[in-house]
């Protein structure tokens, strides 16, 4: 797929990233061409889209089926206080477009499902998971590994996140299959044993600081830098201002 040059207006914009030999020109081509799926435009979906536009995604899709509520704003910071009673997906779009007009939009107002998800993730070259609940998360990861896609997975609640990237289909060094999110989390954990956002609260600058995390693992992934969260799981704990590192693998 040829992608056309970049133009004066979008060297400009993204020199920062242009002088950098890691990413340079070529690289900034690469996210010009990518194509990112975001699940959610809620809490991490905000800062992952808000940073992936201004980086120059060329397309990002968002899968949402919710609306804007007061009680979204003291975390998910795409939206204000005007986009309340309007749809999360249209919301978000309209913010991506004040942000960067290079970036083209698809919405998907659904919710994803074990029926639908392969049909959606199938189009876009990575995918974000800023969802809040297991069933969601299950489906998305089996829909992931089974259509090659790379899934950068997040989780946030009260002061604690963890992030991770999935990349099953592929192999390491050592010739093992890179762990998926069922090597992580087998099964789900029974209903109420893991509370809610809205039932346990949550920071709002958490979600930043994990979406944040999730949009440069996205970022690293199109550009082919860095080592990816690949068999990695983050945690991080805001209380103790502290992160760790606890490595996973397949038992294949």
């Amino acid at each position: 797929m040829n992608t056309p040059a970049l133009s004066d207006e979008e060297l400009e914009r993204y020199a920062r990233h242009v002088v950098l030999p890691e990413i340079g020109g070529p690289g900034q081509q690469k996210l010009k061409r990518a194509r990112v799926l975001v699940l959610g435009a809620g809490g991490l979906g905000a800062p992952v889209l808000e940073y992936l536009a201004a980086a120059g995604v060329g397309t990002l899709g968002i899968v949402d089926d919710d609306i804007v509520s007061l009680s979204n704003l003291q975390r998910q910071i795409i939206h204000d206080t005007g986009a309340i009673g309007q749809s999360k997906g249209e919301s978000a779009g309209a913010a991506i477009a004040r942000i960067n007009p290079h970036v083209t939009v698809e919405l998907h107002t659904l919710r994803l499902t074990v029926e639908n998800a392969a049909e959606i993730v199938r189009d876009y070259d990575v995918v974000v998971d800023g969802s809040d609940n297991f069933e969601t998360r299950y489906a998305l990861a089996d829909a992931c590994a089974a259509e090659k896609k790379p899934l950068v997975h997040a989780a946030v609640g009260r002061f604690d996140g963890s992030i991770t990237v999935l990349m099953p289909f592929a192999k390491g060094a050592d010739g093992r299959p890179h762990p998926s999110y069922r090597d992580l989390f087998p099964e789900a954990p029974p209903p109420g044993l893991v509370p809610s956002c809205a039932t346990a609260g949550v920071v709002g600058a958490l979600t930043g600081v994990i979406g944040t995390l999730q949009a440069m693992e996205t970022i690293k992934l199109i550009a082919g830098i860095g080592e990816p969260l690949v068999g990695r799981l983050l945690l991080y704990d805001a209380l103790g201002a502290r992160f760790d590192t606890i490595r996973y693998r397949s038992p294949a």
